[in-house]
């Protein structure tokens, strides 16, 4: 049986970019990601204390499939973080203000359910789905009632 751990430990997550200095603008200026270790075919950036890495792909096209939730369509497959609330309101304003164009604006998803929480869905410059979610209340990351 799995218990959730209430000290959580870094992932890593290596995933395709077709341009790594298109990837290096999204990840370390846009969003604002400090880089780590890189090459000339990937880079390290911590994600919120989590490692993610581009390795480079020429000729990468996105393909994405998308799946129903909560009326909106989600692109899959994606990745994110959980952030405590006022970070993801706070990431939230910069990414607006920076122009991102979010696939799924930020909002509130599953409204008075169990599982209520904020979400917001884009795309990097290879088409990479990214959500970033959070939860007021950290417990009912895995609530069903």
């Amino acid at each position: 049986m799995y218990t959730m751990h209430t000290s959580l430990t870094p992932f890593h997550l290596a995933f395709q970019v077709h341009d790594l200095e298109a990837a290096r603008h999204f990840y370390g200026t846009v969003l604002g990601l400090p880089q780590g270790r890189s090459s000339d075919t990937w880079i390290d950036f911590d994600l919120f204390g989590h490692q993610i890495v581009t390795h480079l792909r020429p000729g990468l096209t996105p393909d994405t499939h998308h799946n129903p939730v909560d009326g909106h369509d989600v692109p899959v497959p994606h990745f994110g973080v959980v952030l405590e609330w006022e970070a993801f309101q706070g990431f939230a304003r910069k990414l607006t203000e920076s122009g991102i164009r979010f696939v799924i604006e930020p909002y509130i998803r599953f409204q008075g359910q169990p599982g209520e929480q904020a979400t917001m869905f884009f795309l990097d410059p290879s088409g990479n789905a990214l959500e970033f979610k959070s939860f007021r209340d950290p417990a009912k990351l895995f609530a069903t009632t």
